[in-house]
């Protein structure tokens, strides 16, 4: 029996994507059997963003993302590999939820060509660490990326800022296995009970208005009202190294606060 005579409501979701795939398949039929899948499978978007609730996103947020990691899975999926859909589209979606939190990870606000200069950064450094042996210094990050030291500066500065909130940061000495070191994404769906001490992840405004009066002051200066370290010193009367050192333990005590 063709695949095409058996029900919809009969066919597995290997069976509805080899239908998906037929040459020149009608689109209003392409569009049941896209509908089909993702209503057999609404369980799994469900099932997932429960798992993730209460991490400081909504859950229509977590159920949205859910089932964009579905719609990729439906798209993407190669039925001539034979492998298993449901599983692909669990780690799709997964995978989709977790890019969800990391895109809210700069809970500090950084200007926007910093954040995506991050990227550039990092690769930069990466390539001139290997070329030179040794990790590169900012004039050579500098001359590198066509930016000036100071543009380098706000982009690392940038940088630690998202390393100390991203799901992408280490955890210390906790795994999900095997003895090495993972991230606070690598734990999501790992357990539950691994996040209960985690909860304020996304929630880092209590931290920053806990912080003794100047501290605060210069985060907020550099982070909220894009400040650079040369102004915030010549503002409050001291030199950049100390404005840059405190930064540092700031950034480095948020970080703490959040994965203990």
């Amino acid at each position: 029996m063709a695949v095409l005579d058996i029900p919809l409501e009969q066919m597995t979701a290997e069976e509805l994507l080899t239908e998906m795939a037929r040459p020149h398949i009608p689109e209003s039929h392409e569009a049941r059997l896209r509908e089909r899948l993702v209503e057999t499978h609404a369980w799994m978007a469900k099932s997932l963003a429960r798992r993730y609730r209460n991490r400081g996103e909504p859950m229509e947020d977590l159920l949205q993302a859910a089932y964009v990691g579905m719609v990729k899975a439906i798209n993407r999926f190669d039925v001539r590999l034979g492998h298993d859909f449901r599983r692909y589209a669990a780690v799709t979606m997964a995978g989709e939820v977790k890019r969800h939190f990391r895109d809210r990870a700069w809970a500090i606000r950084v200007p926007r060509v910093h954040q995506e200069r991050r990227s550039q950064l990092t690769k930069v450094s990466a390539d001139l660490s290997q070329a030179l042996g040794r990790r590169p210094i900012v004039a050579e990050l500098a001359a590198e990326m066509g930016l000036s030291q100071e543009e380098v500066l706000l982009t690392l500065d940038a940088s630690a800022a998202y390393s100390a909130l991203s799901l992408d940061a280490p955890l210390d000495n906790r795994d999900c296995g095997g003895g090495r070191s993972v991230s606070l994404a690598d734990v999501l769906p790992c357990t539950d009970e691994a996040l209960d001490t985690i909860v304020g992840t996304q929630s880092v405004k209590p931290l920053i208005d806990a912080l003794p009066a100047r501290e605060k002051n210069i985060l907020l200066l550099r982070f909220h009202g894009n400040h650079t370290q040369a102004e915030i010193a010549a503002e409050l009367g001291i030199s950049q190294m100390h404005v840059s050192r405190i930064l540092r333990n700031v950034l480095s005590q948020l970080r703490k606060a959040l994965i203990d």
